[in-house]
């Protein structure tokens, strides 16, 4: 897993953890539903980019090619 990804699941985590601890006043907590919106279209975005390059790059699974 890449470093951004890694950023962005982390962000995601400490930010949900704020949120449900429930010690927010309302304008903080939906401050930070949009936060965890943001990180996580940001993370499905990373998500599918690396789905693409995966799908670009030849399966190295130890065989040549036969013909």
């Amino acid at each position: 897993m890449s470093a951004d990804l890694d950023t962005l699941i982390r962000d995601l985590r400490d930010t949900a953890a704020r949120l449900r601890a429930g010690e927010l006043e309302a304008g903080a907590a939906a401050a930070l539903v949009e936060r965890c919106a943001e990180l996580a279209g940001r993370l499905g975005a990373e998500l599918d980019r690396a789905a693409r390059d995966a799908e670009r790059e030849p399966a190295d699974d130890g065989q040549g090619q036969l013909l």
